[in-house]
């Protein structure tokens, strides 16, 4: 049966530039966040539950979600985000886990399968999936708070609050089984996983 692993890291950390490596070096991934985009489509149940708890205004005028309203209610009140996360959280997973089950019926035993899932030890816990290990992607604390700025189009204030929000990734680095440290160049972050992947394969 194909190998398992969680990925996780911290908003801005570098994880999905680290899952897209691996999925180059030949690892089967499956995504948290692009299964979260794909339950709230248009029509979606979830979407029709968030719009409930919400108000049509967190809907586009192009009838999607609109994520970066969402993300400032959510990062702005704990039980906002609690309820949005009793909508999604359990479809997600239960998307994840047939997605796994079709992959290990698919792929050889020699296969790897990478769970990208940024709150793997936030929320989820991890024997949600039998998990042959974990990888940490981790950047210093004023790194992920630049990058965040950056990718988002926030303020500083608003940044530092949405990394509040999770678990230091600190704590995230002490649960490791595999760190991939992500503060440097994309070439030194590459090196990284490519030796992480040797270890893997040999």
């Amino acid at each position: 049966m194909a190998r398992l692993f969680g990925l996780t890291g911290g908003l801005a950390s570098g994880k999905s530039a680290v899952a897209a490596i691996l999925r180059d070096l030949g690892a089967a991934v499956v995504s948290a966040d692009a299964i979260a985009r794909e339950i709230v489509e248009p029509g979606s149940e979830a979407l029709r539950e968030i719009v409930e708890a919400f108000g049509a205004e967190v809907v586009g005028p192009d009838g999607r979600l609109d994520r970066a309203r969402l993300a400032a209610l959510i990062f702005a009140d704990p039980a906002a985000r609690a309820r949005l996360n009793a909508i999604t959280h359990p479809r997600i997973r239960e998307r994840m886990r047939r997605e796994v089950e079709r992959l290990q019926r698919t792929l050889p035993p020699q296969a790897v399968i990478i769970l990208d899932i940024p709150l793997l030890l936030d929320t989820a816990p991890r024997d949600t999936f039998p998990l042959d290990g974990v990888i940490v992607v981790a950047v210093d604390k004023a790194t992920q708070l630049d990058r965040l700025r950056r990718r988002d189009g926030l303020s500083d204030e608003e940044a530092r609050r949405r990394l509040r929000v999770q678990r230091p990734l600190r704590e995230k680095v002490a649960e490791a089984d595999w760190l991939i440290d992500n503060s440097g160049t994309p070439d030194e972050t590459r090196r990284q996983v490519e030796a992480f992947w040797r270890r893997l394969i040999a």
